[in-house]
């Protein structure tokens, strides 16, 4: 599987990586999570993320793989309380989560640890920043970063105090490629890209029940992309290609429970890179069809 030199981290990621939030929500097994990451490990995967909040999605990836640290970095984020007795953001409740976190994945240090959509506001008051810095002076990561979206992820790459950002971008959400990308690669950032197959919101003829899939189901009706009328997984390596040629963009995670998704996704991109004219194509039509509104999602 491709590479790709992660910013000024020099981490050297392979251009899928895995997003753990489906497994700790959808109530992935152990076993499940046991043979999906070692397969994709064994398979080229390198990139391993997760999150505080993800339910147990930490702790099943420490049960899982922590004897495989060697093979991947690791990614995790912090901010929201997700258990603690603590307000969101409070330096205390950052410092609590990271060992938390630590302990979860049952390992001494990640590769990253990014701020979880925090905002602008939040941000200027500095604090949360300074605990990461900390913790990064102490071994506990080795890079920090911000993962967010909209004007609060232009904000965090201005700072100059991040070495990574998690963004969204794909076929229905391109706000970032403009406004937040240019300013990341002047500085050197990683850039990973979540949600980068729109949640394959296409599929449905009718507006999912699924708040979460809504947003770009209602954006791909007025895109109506020719590319993307059928529902074929042929769609969705396109899907994953363009986000994956968006200029900056190092890595694209995406989640799943299915031990045999890894594989699939790993074959779309089997395609080589995308094609020069069907990206200018996809992104001519957002700059015809998006709205004003139409901002990063989370």
């Amino acid at each position: 599987m491709e590479k790709r030199i992660y910013g000024k981290t020099g981490l050297n990621v392979s251009v899928l990586g895995f997003g753990g939030a489906e497994i700790g929500f959808e109530g992935a097994s152990p076993g499940q999570v046991e043979r999906l990451l070692n397969d994709a490990l064994d398979s080229g995967l390198n990139v391993i993320d997760t999150a505080e909040c993800y339910a147990n999605s930490e702790e099943l990836i420490g049960q899982t793989v922590a004897h495989r640290r060697s093979d991947y970095y690791l990614f995790t984020k912090c901010g929201h309380a997700s258990g603690f007795d603590l307000p969101d953001w409070d330096p205390k409740l950052l410092e609590q989560s990271i060992d938390r976190s630590l302990r979860r994945l049952r390992t001494d240090y990640v590769d990253v640890i990014h701020l979880h959509s925090c905002s602008e506001e939040v941000l200027r008051r500095g604090e949360v920043i300074e605990v990461l810095q900390r913790a990064k002076e102490k071994g506990k990561t080795r890079f920090i970063g911000y993962s967010g979206d909209h004007t609060d992820a232009l904000y965090a790459v201005r700072t100059g105090a991040f070495d990574s950002l998690m963004i969204s971008v794909n076929i229905a959400d391109q706000e970032a490629i403009d406004l937040v990308l240019p300013e990341a690669a002047a500085r050197g950032l990683g850039v990973v890209v979540k949600r980068p197959i729109a949640n394959f919101a296409w599929r449905y003829d009718a507006k999912p029940d699924v708040e979460y899939h809504q947003t770009y189901w209602e954006r791909l009706q007025q895109l109506d992309y020719p590319q993307f009328r059928s529902k074929d997984e042929q769609t969705v390596g396109m899907a994953l290609r363009f986000a994956l040629a968006v200029p900056g963009v190092h890595t694209a995670i995406v989640g799943t429970k299915n031990p045999e998704r890894w594989r699939t996704n790993a074959r779309l991109l089997e395609a080589g890179p995308l094609p020069e004219e069907t990206y200018r194509a996809i992104r001519e039509r957002w700059k015809e069809a998006a709205r004003p509104d139409w901002i990063g999602q989370e």
